[in-house]
């Protein structure tokens, strides 16, 4: 990965907060009480990022791209342990 791209990784992901007094510690974007899980919700029942910034007017579409980086990194960092059957 390239250093511009990783500082605009970097960047977005900035916009991410978990503090332990909103949300009971979930993750949000920053200022807001809006929780990363109903951006990729919205995304999911079919929401445009126009839309998601028209129902949520403190968000941006750099807002919306973090919520997608954040998930990605907890994603892929994520270890899967196979139960015996």
């Amino acid at each position: 990965m390239n250093a511009k791209r990783m500082n605009k990784k970097s960047t977005l992901l900035d916009r991410i907060e978990i503090d332990p007094k909103v949300l009971a510690g979930k993750p949000v974007i920053k200022r807001t009480r809006i929780p990363v899980y109903l951006i990729l919700e919205l995304l999911s029942a079919g929401y445009d990022f126009r839309k998601i910034v028209r129902s949520y007017p403190s968000l941006t579409e750099l807002d919306i791209r973090a919520a997608i980086e954040y998930a990605a990194v907890m994603m892929k960092n994520e270890e899967l342990v196979e139960l015996g059957t």
